[in-house]
């Protein structure tokens, strides 16, 4: 299974949020699993690709060009795939994907997140989507996903289709139960 991981090209602040990916690649390693990201050596996304390197874990990045030739384009992954512009990294990271986990992350995080919600919620793909509630980073953003159903622009059970916890292997799980 190949799980796509949308995060940030920056840190934050709570050291928290890198510490986890250590426990994350450890969970991914033991079930088999491999990673999708945006291709990124730096933020949060250098330390994925990273970590899943010293896991031995297979790990595919999805850049446009633009940010290539920028060289933030992390050197020591499994596969890299270079593509014209951020919509086509985001149908190429939809294509190669298996399942969704939302790390913490800023506007791009956010906008891949609601690319794919939208598309599940469309219809246009069934695949799982989880997002990963490190330190109540996301807290404030599940209540706003409960006030769009309670205004009556979003449906319950599309709320109730994501996976949010901030325990890595009940989320993994829940990948491996989703197509079992």
């Amino acid at each position: 299974m190949k799980i796509c991981i949308f995060l940030g090209s920056r840190t934050g602040i709570n050291p928290l949020f890198g510490r986890k990916i250590g426990e994350l690649c450890e969970e991914i390693k033991k079930r088999g699993f491999e990673i999708v990201y945006g291709g990124g050596s730096i933020g949060l996304m250098g330390l994925l690709a990273t970590t899943a390197n010293q896991f031995d874990i297979p790990i595919y990045g999805v850049i446009p060009e633009f940010l290539a030739e920028k060289e933030i384009l992390h050197k020591n992954l499994t596969n890299t795939y270079i593509v014209k512009s951020m919509q086509e990294r985001k149908e190429k990271m939809i294509e190669l994907s298996d399942a969704f986990l939302v790390l913490p992350g800023g506007v791009g995080t956010m906008d891949e997140f609601f690319e794919v919600f939208t598309y599940k919620q469309l219809g246009l793909m069934d695949k799982p989507i989880s997002i990963l509630n490190v330190a109540d980073y996301y807290l404030t953003f599940k209540k706003f996903l409960l006030e769009m159903v309670r205004e009556g622009f979003l449906n319950r059970e599309d709320v109730e289709s994501l996976i949010i916890s901030s325990s890595i292997p009940y989320i993994l799980d829940e990948f491996i139960k989703f197509y079992s």
